[in-house]
């Protein structure tokens, strides 16, 4: 669930940079670079399973229970 929700807000938000920079969506163009690394992160993160933001939090989105 939690890779699916990356995966997915990753694309939209590289989309909207895309958009942004080719004049589709009236956004101010600081806001296209912003996207695109969020994107980045966002799509990184979910390829790789691993998120340093959860690591720092103690966050585990891990459906299998530790034995």
């Amino acid at each position: 669930m939690d890779r699916t929700a990356r995966v997915s807000v990753g694309a939209l938000a590289g989309l909207v940079s895309l958009a942004t920079l080719a004049s589709v969506v009236s956004l101010p163009a600081v806001v296209s670079p912003v996207l695109g690394i969020i994107s980045l992160v966002m799509l990184g993160t979910s390829m790789t399973g691993f998120c340093p933001l959860y690591t720092l939090l103690g966050v585990d989105t891990c459906s299998a229970s530790p034995q």
